[in-house]
């Protein structure tokens, strides 16, 4: 077998894992929290940025959604209390999701069931998939 067909087995190796552990955890922070995954983890961006905040391009960099996506998701945490838009006063272009306090607790609250989450999934996963993973990137 050459070293391609090898990294092609392995990435696909990879990229079923992700989508088991993903799957996982959205299902589970929807139906612990009422959140969706992309959600939990723009909350979680915002919750851990120095000041509460981040640059709306900023944001969807992290998450790796283009603009649309990253706007409709603010008008999701928007609508939920969770966040809100803001201006940057500097920069009249530059757009800032700010997280609430009501997005705050949300976040923390969810944060232990998605880490536990993650945890048992990646456990669970078959063929030492995840074992070998977290070997590679230690």
């Amino acid at each position: 077998m050459s070293n391609a067909q090898r990294d092609e087995q392995m990435w696909n190796r990879v990229i079923a894992l992700h989508a088991q552990v993903e799957q996982r955890l959205a299902t589970t922070l929807q139906r612990t929290h009422g959140l969706g995954l992309s959600e939990y983890r723009a909350l979680g961006f915002i919750a851990e940025s120095s000041a509460g905040e981040l640059r709306m391009q900023d944001l969807a960099n992290r998450l790796g959604l283009n603009q649309s996506s990253v706007t409709r998701l603010v008008g999701r945490l928007d609508t939920a209390g969770f966040a809100h838009r803001d201006l940057c006063p500097d920069d009249r272009r530059g757009v800032y999701t700010v997280i609430t306090d009501t997005g705050r607790e949300r976040y923390l609250a969810a944060r232990d069931t998605y880490r536990a989450t993650l945890t048992a999934a990646l456990d669970e996963a078959p063929d030492g998939a995840a074992a070998a993973l977290r070997t590679a990137l230690s």
